[in-house]
């Protein structure tokens, strides 16, 4: 772990020679500090002086070539500075205390000391001099650099006052953790489940934003592990910890479904998944709880398990204040069709049996394939690496029909205009009926979806339905 130094950047001189002019000395303090230490990239630049920051942020940007518009947020006591390197938000320094029902301190102006003991994490009290006489030199009171190199999630102060204070903190703690591949220290990590409770009071955006936070490390399994034993997954996600658990009955017991879809996440992850397909990789099985039945013969069982879960998935999605669009009609796609492949490569692979899964997935296909090829978890690697093979052989068939019909969101060329004007119906049951047998024997592979073909097609449905074309 190396001491970290300031970029050799104009900006900070400038906003040293700012902060000497208004006598406020000032300090590069937060992430921005942790991430130079750690050698990780960091746009964002917190500047804390001892003064009134706004009005140091408003001297920076008279002394600053452009003299870029500053950003003025006076109910939080902030301004917000773009430059060309790098956006840097000002605050004067503050000591907070907190009512029990809100997360939204009443602030005051204070000390630096002050301002570092209300910091969420050592490692996020870490401070940069951004004055004459120690220009760069390291502030580091809570021992953070320490924790660094431990990899050590710790509150400055007592951590149930911490997380009591501001119960975001307890999901940022295991998001921190999640992304820098850190420990949490045991008594922060008490004090988190000792305290998990206080997460009621929290926007379920601002839980949201964390959650997405979390899907996007490298590994998520581990903040979702760290959020099930400290009790806060059953608060902010019941559904997905429900999904813990073993039920045993003779010599028949069915996979921990919740460690099962860890795995598949984490599969998705490493496969480069973004957002929306770990959401998917989140929600596969989610109504596995609800659709679970033993039967004696077969053991445990969750049929219908793909269909609820999809059914859910708009409510999830509204729960926790997701996009309601493509995002969410995506995921709801990929949890109802995500045992379709996989019942493909238990069978005879046949072109109608893939015509179908292309037609329904559409543009998504791809996606979905990545989901199933993640959904094969098992200690036996020869059966994974079986049915991987024989996904192989699915995903070449799926090549070979798709280059040959273009089934892929494809549209029957016969539409239902197209059939009330043949046999002069309105509207009703029997247009959709025929709709339906026409798109059967295109997905079968008895007609192409060409006009011509399409077309007798209809005239012979019609006719053994007791319709006759209207005269043209």
């Amino acid at each position: 772990m190396h001491t970290p130094q300031l970029p050799d950047l104009p900006l900070f001189q400038t906003i040293a020679a700012a902060a000497a002019a208004q006598g406020s000395p000032a300090y590069v303090i937060g992430g921005f500090v942790r991430d130079l230490a750690l050698n990780r990239p960091s746009k964002d630049v917190d500047v804390v002086c001892v003064g009134d920051g706004i009005a140091l942020a408003q001297e920076v940007s008279r002394r600053l070539p452009g003299k870029p518009r500053v950003t003025v947020f006076r109910n939080f006591g902030t301004a917000m500075l773009p430059t060309p390197d790098i956006e840097v938000e000002f605050v004067g320094a503050r000591r907070e205390s907190y009512r029990a029902e809100s997360r939204k301190p009443e602030v005051e102006a204070g000390t630096l000391e002050e301002d570092l003991a209300r910091r969420d994490f050592t490692i996020n009290a870490l401070g940069l001099s951004l004055n004459g006489a120690d220009f760069g030199a390291l502030v580091d009171r809570y021992d953070g650099m320490g924790d660094l190199a431990r990899k050590l999630i710790r509150t400055p102060l007592d951590p149930d006052i911490t997380f009591s204070d501001d119960p975001l903190r307890m999901l940022r703690a295991v998001r921190f953790a999640a992304q820098l591949n850190f420990d949490i220290e045991p008594d922060t990590f008490d004090a988190l489940a000792r305290n998990k409770e206080r997460i009621k009071i929290v926007s379920q955006e601002r839980i949201t934003t964390e959650i997405n936070k979390m899907l996007l490390v490298p590994k998520p399994s581990y903040g979702f592990k760290l959020l099930f034993s400290s009790g806060l997954l059953t608060l902010i996600f019941p559904r997905m910890a429900q999904l813990q658990g073993v039920e045993k009955v003779g010599q028949h017991a069915h996979k921990d479904n919740f460690y099962h879809t860890l795995q598949v996440l984490d599969n998705v992850a490493a496969a480069g998944g973004d957002l929306w397909l770990r959401w998917a990789a989140v929600l596969h099985d989610i109504a596995k709880p609800a659709t679970k039945r033993y039967d004696k013969r077969v053991g445990w069982t969750f049929h219908g398990h793909e269909d609820k879960g999809a059914r859910w998935v708009p409510g999830i999605f509204t729960d926790f204040k997701l996009p309601l669009g493509e995002e969410m009609r995506q995921v709801q796609k990929l949890v109802r069709l995500h045992l379709r492949p996989i019942a493909l490569v238990k069978e005879v692979v046949t072109d109608s049996a893939v015509r179908r899964l292309l037609f329904e997935a559409g543009d998504d296909i791809d996606r979905l394939m990545l989901l199933c090829r993640a959904d094969i978890t098992s200690k036996d690697h020869s059966r994974v690496a079986r049915y991987l093979r024989n996904f192989d052989v699915v995903e070449q068939k799926l090549k070979e029909v798709e280059e040959k019909d273009s089934l892929r969101n494809f549209k029957p060329v016969i539409t239902g205009e197209i059939i009330m004007e043949t046999f002069g119906l309105k509207p009703s049951r029997a247009v959709g009926e025929l709709k339906e047998a026409l798109l059967e024997a295109i997905l079968e592979g008895r007609v192409r979806n060409e006009y011509d073909e399409a077309y007798a097609l209809l005239l012979e449905l019609g006719a053994a339905n007791g319709l006759a074309p209207v005269a043209g």
